[in-house]
């Protein structure tokens, strides 16, 4: 059984599959339509990088790390880099929709490649609903300066409402006014009183989550040429927003709120991983629409490092402008870029602001039309492999897309939309995305190992032997702390630990593998960066990301691993020999 659950499938055998327009064996030769071009993967990228990180998360970050969050920018961007280096082999050897998934079933055998598709799965869908539930309340606060007023109990997920009531109710029995409590709290307190009830039960849901997702699933479900011309046109809004901010802020810098520098320490810049990792998604986006691309073994590694170098520039001007606008400290707020117009308590500051608030809706519409284009081809993937059933397959014939994983991505993303809480969905999002990034690094140097495998590849990572590099920098880096933080290791012995002592152990073997094997530098730095990133998430996260595998795996041995198109193939050579 061991042999079968690492049974891989050849690049060959991919490419072959795809250019036959592998369908659901019933409309077969139905492809999908290459329309994208080296513009339109950049801009894919963009609106998938910068969105709700820049008007929602950037303000968490910088709250916790204060400027020196740009630090966090730039190890994550530098971490990206190498996971950008080795997706973009990949992309060059299989261009096809599978993204990481396709990629790890080639390096690692089939259960790697259901465990990371089961992980896209969750991240794009987990993605999706953040994305949603931000576009909600940047809508519902737009509308409110119109004085146009939804209905609170409309506008929220339940827990979010019920923890408000209960925070706002023990304020008010203290003796503070409804009007003088903070504006999330008093929302949330309205929602609760004014829901309609089914008995005990209080109906609170977040309405204008759900319209954006049936809205932008449908544009996604009509072809990709329209989706490509509206995210064309939204992330032009987008970038023309950024420069506004960021040519209006800096007349608003003020030096002093640069200092000082890294207020809550290295821990406070490193409490924004979640939300900073959380923008990064953006490549494997690029990824999945490879089967739409017209040159894609060209054009996907271009545009993921043009994504790369413009986004991370973006990201540390805007960082440096909104902490030398305001103090670090007022910045936990979930419109940053609005409130520090609006902190500057001046005509033009406001108007500005304004302009910002009602941008973001459409701005922030853009990152979910990518994450719901990317998700449907990973079903897509899978079904073709015989992982899930053939439907999830089925390319339409008039608009040549992945029809019914298209609809199935919007229920599974507009209904727990409705009812889930931000903060839980980012965390898992920015730990899936790091696991999907971990096995594409490694992926790489299994790809190195197979020479069958290294003739497609027209992109290459630049190799240098990490042989003796890799263990210079694990010493060095042990020795530090053990210098300059002696108690490190004695705080680790918690449950909160338990993810870094995995990377220190994962660390260990990936050095010594390194020294024997002689692997390439860049994918070892990319594999190991990322899993500190992902060591950095809690212990709760982790937990919670473990049960989805579990779960996901239930699924596999329930049906993929009986279905699977590489055991049947196997099954008729193995008869054929008898």
């Amino acid at each position: 059984m061991s042999n079968s659950l690492f049974r891989r499938k050849s690049i060959e055998k991919i490419l072959a599959d795809a250019e036959k327009g592998y369908a659901d064996h019933e409309g077969g030769g139905v492809k999908l339509n290459r329309a994208l071009k080296v513009k339109d993967l950049t801009f894919l990228g963009i609106a998938a990088v910068i969105g709700t990180g820049v008007f929602t998360a950037i303000g968490s970050a910088s709250f916790h790390g204060g400027p020196a969050v740009i630090l966090l920018f730039t190890f994550t961007a530098i971490a990206c880099g190498f996971a950008a280096f080795c997706y973009a082999e990949f992309a060059s050897a299989v261009p096809v929709s599978g993204s990481a998934y396709t990629y790890s079933y080639i390096a690692f055998g089939e259960i790697f490649a259901w465990i990371i598709g089961w992980d896209l799965l969750m991240e794009y869908a987990i993605g999706n609903i953040a994305v949603a539930i931000s576009w909600s309340q940047y809508f519902v606060r737009v509308l409110a300066g119109f004085d146009i007023h939804i209905p609170a109990w409309m506008t929220m997920d339940y827990v979010s409402a019920h923890t408000g009531f209960n925070d706002a109710a023990k304020q008010i029995t203290g003796g503070k006014g409804l009007s003088s409590l903070d504006e999330n709290l008093a929302n949330a307190y309205n929602a609760w009183v004014h829901a309609p009830a089914l008995g005990n039960f209080r109906i609170i849901m977040n309405v204008p989550a759900l319209l954006i997702v049936v809205l932008i699933t449908y544009i996604v479900y009509i072809g990709i040429k329209e989706s490509k011309k509206t995210n064309n046109i939204l992330v032009l809004t987008k970038l023309g927003i950024i420069v506004l901010v960021i040519v209006a802020g800096a007349f608003y810098v003020s030096p002093g709120n640069w200092h000082p520098f890294m207020p809550n320490g290295f821990g406070g810049v490193m409490k924004g991983v979640s939300a900073v990792f959380f923008a990064y998604i953006g490549f494997d986006a690029i990824s999945t629409t490879a089967e739409e691309c017209q040159t894609p073994q060209r054009d996907l590694p271009r545009a993921m490092f043009n994504t790369l170098i413009i986004c991370t520039v973006l990201y540390i001007i805007l960082v440096l402008i909104l902490t030398g606008m305001t103090n670090y400290s007022k910045l936990n707020v979930a419109d940053p870029l609005a409130f520090v117009f609006q902190d500057q308590h001046s005509k033009v500051g406001n108007w500005i602001s304004g302009i910002v608030s009602v941008s973001a809706i459409v701005v922030i519409a853009s990152v979910l039309l990518v994450y719901q284009l990317g998700q449907p081809r990973i079903w897509m993937s899978m079904s073709r492999d015989g992982l899930l059933p053939k439907v999830f397959s089925r390319i339409h014939p008039k608009y040549h897309t992945p029809s019914f994983s298209t609809v199935v991505t919007g229920f599974v993303v507009a209904v727990p939309a409705l009812f889930l809480n931000l903060d839980v969905v980012l965390a898992l999002t920015s730990i899936g995305t790091l696991f999907a990034f971990v096995l594409v690094c490694g992926g790489v140097l299994m790809l190195n190992s197979q020479p069958q495998n290294k003739l497609y590849s027209k992109f290459k990572v630049p190799y240098l032997n990490g042989k003796y590099i890799v263990p210079v920098l694990f010493f060095a880096c042990f020795g530090s702390i053990l210098y300059w933080g002696p108690g490190y290791f004695h705080e680790l012995m918690t449950s909160e630990g338990i993810p870094m002592m995995i990377f220190f152990v994962v660390a260990t073997i990936v050095m010594v593998l390194t020294y024997i094997k002689n692997f390439s530098l860049i994918p070892v730095l990319g594999l190991l960066s990322c899993f500190y990133l992902m060591a950095q998430e809690s212990f709760t996260n982790w937990a919670r990301f473990v049960i989805w595998l579990v779960i996901g795996l239930t699924i596999y041995f329930s049906y993929g691993y009986k279905n699977s198109v590489v055991a049947k193939e196997r099954r008729v050579v193995k008869l054929d020999k008898e």
